[in-house]
């Protein structure tokens, strides 16, 4: 049996989704055979740390906070492109060597700009 240059992808591809769906799949199986739903007042109340909950859950959030995870993650995949790139740069040829200075210039001046708006000063 002759397969095509993608077959060994597609039983890859296969493999990961049986691999994530499937243990959700017997889980709710589990959950619909063997542990029926038993809803009374004690499992549906509002339960957090062993406590009572007493005033508004809404806590006022620092939208900031969401800046750093953004730049946190821009860097992170930079790490990501560059780390390939590290590895075989001696094989490279010139157009690619240019293309990963063209990334990194463009995460150079993304970083000024987050640095000029201010994004990156703790207050």
């Amino acid at each position: 049996m002759t397969s095509g240059p993608y077959f060994s992808l597609v039983v890859l591809f296969v493999a990961a989704l049986g691999f994530g769906l499937g243990p959700l799949g017997l889980a709710w199986l589990w959950a619909k055979y063997f542990a029926p739903p038993k809803p009374n007042p004690t499992k549906n109340s509002i339960y957090e740390c062993g406590l009572v909950s007493r005033g508004d859950a809404w806590v006022q959030f620092r939208s900031a906070y969401y800046l750093y995870a953004i730049i946190f993650l821009v860097f992170d995949v930079e790490a990501v492109f560059l780390l390939p790139f590290a590895v075989a740069f001696s094989g490279l040829s010139a157009a690619a060597c240019t293309a990963m200075l063209v990334f990194v210039l463009l995460l150079v001046e993304g970083l000024a700009w987050a640095w000029a708006k201010g994004v990156l000063t703790w207050s």
